[in-house]
Parts: structure tokens; sequence; C-alpha cells
């Protein structure tokens, strides 16, 4: 059966649904995006989507062509019409389709093109990779400067992502001048001595919300968080590691360049943030 999608208003089988070709999400990347995470049947932390969304918007100018009020409910629309029960929606804004190419803005009035569809993924919170960790190689991050806001230009995530299958591993820790930004769609982190690393918030890592949801319950169980760029060596030398997203949670890293960390199996502290991350979301999913 074709999923439904969702296009500017209109709710259309998948084989019916168009962008124009003047469109400059298609032209120029010129676009933001969000992917919210469903486990059984509800949306997990919309609220925090929507608002990286806004703020996505509001540092490339664009305005917003629904409010959250309204996301929310096409989000809904769409999980009840394609019978989702664990997956995600992808949500996609770009700044319209002024009618030809041009490097400048279009001007305020043209609308900008809203775009959403589901990706149905049964058991998502139960991903047999939790249980044997994940392993990644480490490449040069050649991404634009402001990898804070969520813009589709993913060409250079794509091209480390394709890095990491050629090295026959699951990802890439993209990395400048030796420290370790993030993975190619995921935020990274290492665990030394009981104390869990991560990047500290900039321009140079996507701020995201499986992120902050993880470190606040990780303050509230009591661990030790450290806000920080850490070095490639340090996460060779750590005695466990991580990554954080929408989509996979809280997954176990094994390995780096080929280097074992700690047992070389998933360690009990990226084990317990996962359960913690599972409990307490779904208990406030909407």
């Amino acid at each position: 059966m074709s999923r439904t999608v969702y296009v500017n208003g209109a709710y259309l089988p998948e084989e019916e649904a168009t962008v124009s070709i003047f469109d400059r999400g298609f032209l120029m990347a010129d676009a933001v995006y969000e992917v919210t995470s469903v486990l059984d049947g509800k949306l997990i932390d919309f609220a925090g989507h929507a608002a990286r969304l806004a703020r996505s918007l509001g540092e490339l100018e664009m305005a917003a062509p629904v409010t959250d009020a309204d996301l929310l409910t096409i989000h809904r629309e769409l999980v009840a019409r394609n019978e989702v029960v664990d997956g995600m929606v992808y949500l996609q804004i770009t700044r319209g389709n002024p009618g030809d190419r041009d490097f400048a803005y279009p001007a305020a009035s043209v609308p900008g093109t809203v775009v959403l569809f589901t990706q149905a993924k049964p058991g998502l919170a139960d991903n047999p990779q939790a249980k044997v960790g994940m392993k990644v190689v480490t490449v040069e991050d050649q991404r634009w400067g402001r990898r804070d806001i969520k813009t589709v230009q993913l060409l250079f995530p794509s091209m480390a992502k394709m890095m990491a299958k050629a090295a026959h591993v699951d990802d890439a820790w993209l990395v400048t001048e030796g420290m370790v930004n993030e993975g190619t769609s995921n935020n990274a982190y290492i665990v030394k001595g009981g104390r869990i690393i991560t990047r500290h918030l900039g321009h140079e890592i996507l701020h995201g919300i499986t992120r902050a949801a993880v470190l606040r319950f990780a303050r509230e169980a009591q661990m030790e968080v450290e806000e920080r760029a850490f070095s490639v060596e340090e996460a060779k030398g750590a005695d466990e590691a991580f990554i954080t997203s929408a989509s996979a949670f809280v997954m176990p890293v094994v390995e780096v360049d080929g280097v074992a960390l700690g047992s070389g199996k998933p360690g009990p502290v990226a084990a317990r943030l996962r359960e913690i991350y599972l409990e307490e979301v779904r208990k406030t999913a909407i």
C-alpha cells in the first residue's frame, strides 16, 4: 500500500506528490528539516524538534509557513493514516519556489514549501545493534561552518557514511584538527572513569534534541557530565563510547579507527542511559 505524504496543505499518495524544479530546496539546498521518532504510535520529544525547527528557520531568515499546532496535527495525521507504530516522521521546509533560479532570496511573499512523510521502522527501540555496538572511523570534517542549523546540506555526511561503509564499519566521526565534532547524523560521546564527555554546544555541532534529553537524564541519575571537545586519541583510550540521535536513541560505540574500547563490548553507562532514555521519553510521548 502506498504511503500518504503531505505537500503544501494536501495529503497525497506518495506517487502523486511533486515539488517544482525551481524550488530552492532542490536548487540551493535552501531548506531545513527535522526527524521525529514514533514509538507505540506516539511522537517522541515533538516540542524539542519544533523548537529547533523554529531556531533553524530563524537563523536562515525563513518564515515559518505553518504553526507548531498545525505541525503537530499533520504529524499525528500522517502517523494515523500510515498506521505507523514505530518509525519516524520526516519534515522539510524550503524557502519555496520563486519561479526561476537566482542566488538572491526571493520576496517574502513567496510561500515556503512544506513536505512531510513517514518511515515505518518496526521494533525501532529494540535495535539489535544496541547489544553489540557500533564501529566507527574518523574522517576530516569538510562540512560548512554552521552545523548548528539543521539544513538539508547533507552531501559530505553522506560521503563520510560511504567512507565508513568502504572501511566495513558502521559510521564516521567527523574531526577537526584532531578533535571529534560528531557523527554523520548523530552526536558523539566518550566515557572515561565514569565521566561522560561530549563536545560543548556551538556552531561546530548540531544541537541534538536527543543529546539534550540524554544529558539531562544523566545528570538526574547523578552521572558526571563534561561538555568539552575530546580528541581522537582520547576516544581510542576511553572506557566506552556512544552516540545519540532521534532514531538511534543511545547507541554504544565499541571501536574507533580499529581500536577496541574497553572490553570491546557495549559499556554499562551507554546501556543504562539507553534504558533510562527510552523509559522516560515514553512517559512524555504525545
